[in-house]
């Protein structure tokens, strides 16, 4: 008991709700004059929209998704036109936005929405999980972006928010916690009728989120220009521990198997790119049309166990042909 009989958790528990409420009422006004303009936000596309840029964004900065996701719903603006297109139609149009399976899991997902739920995105946690490359995060953020469901939202800038603004802590990356998830359902705003719009837990997800990617950054936080400034654990007791470990760790990329996966596959989607304009020009390919020949493979990355070793892997994944004599192509 502490306080006059109050138990310490219900006085941490109305602390928690006052602090809530005020940093709710706080970043609702900053999001209104700051929150970028992506295209794919303010009610300006359909909620397949919403999925496509979801999946682009994932472990990749935004900035760099909105050219390629503007492309893309030129192309395909809905599941059903996804559905139909060619295999390397869509790996190509997927460029270097990286991990290039995401493409084929978002064509995956198109095909079932398409066949089995009548082209519209299904509206429940239950039905979205259960698409191809949906997890928990995914279909939370359609719901509530999309659809304007109160579901909390929790991805590495969120988690980051709000651990260090009501925990005074850092959030240490890998899965979340049974405490940060706990964490995100407590100060979740509630949808009341009377409430204006600003204090919706759709504002409050999206503002987090773009907080945490561009204020309250892992190793850098701008806290002068915080709007949470005065609700904040982490700032008023010093930052401890800032920059002793990163939210999520810097991946070395020179080298590696994903560097080595990524110039076959500009190699094979600059073939396909120039069979196509053949095509277009009424000249006709010796051999496989858009295929890139063994020698030329070869002479990509010097060397060719790792090399074979990443032909193996796309090919497992599905994300290359490999013909019989040697040469690869996109698959067709």
């Amino acid at each position: 008991m502490h306080n006059g009989g109050v138990p310490e958790e219900i006085e941490r528990e109305e602390r928690l709700h006052v602090s809530a409420t005020a940093a709710c009422r706080h970043l609702a006004a900053w999001w209104e004059l700051n929150a970028r303009d992506l295209p794919w936000r303010f009610g300006r596309t359909t909620p397949w929209g919403v999925m496509v840029s979801e999946v682009m964004s994932q472990q990749t900065q935004m900035s760099r998704v909105v050219p390629y996701w503007e492309s893309w719903m030129a192309v395909w603006p809905d599941a059903a036109a996804l559905a139909v297109a060619s295999t390397a139609e869509v790996i190509t149009a997927w460029g270097r936005l990286g991990y290039p399976r995401r493409a084929l899991r978002l064509q995956e997902c198109a095909r079932v929405v398409a066949e089995e739920y009548a082209n519209e995105l299904p509206h429940t946690y239950e039905e979205l999980v259960a698409l191809p490359g949906v997890g928990d995060y995914t279909a939370s953020a359609v719901l509530s972006f999309a659809f304007g469901e109160r579901v909390a939202v929790i991805d590495t800038n969120i988690r980051r928010v709000l651990s260090r603004v009501f925990l005074g802590m850092e959030s240490r990356g890998g899965t979340a916690s049974r405490t940060e998830r706990e964490l995100a359902e407590r100060v979740l705003p509630e949808e009341m009728p009377e409430r204006d719009a600003s204090g919706s837990s759709v504002i409050w997800n999206q503002a987090v989120m773009e907080l945490g990617a561009t204020v309250c950054t892992a190793k850098a936080p701008q806290c002068g220009d915080c709007p949470l400034r005065g609700e904040c654990a982490f700032l008023a007791a010093g930052l401890p521990g800032l920059g002793e470990r990163r939210t999520r760790p810097r991946q070395r990329f020179q080298g590696t198997d994903r560097q080595v996966r990524g110039i076959i596959l500009n190699a094979l989607r600059q073939a396909a790119a120039q069979a196509a304009r053949g095509v277009a020009d009424g000249r006709l390919e010796t051999g496989a049309p858009g295929a890139v020949p063994r020698s030329q493979i070869e002479q990509l990355w010097p060397d060719h166990v790792q090399l074979d070793a990443c032909i193996a892997s796309l090919d497992e994944d599905g994300l290359l042909d490999m013909l019989p004599d040697g040469s690869l192509r996109l698959p067709q």
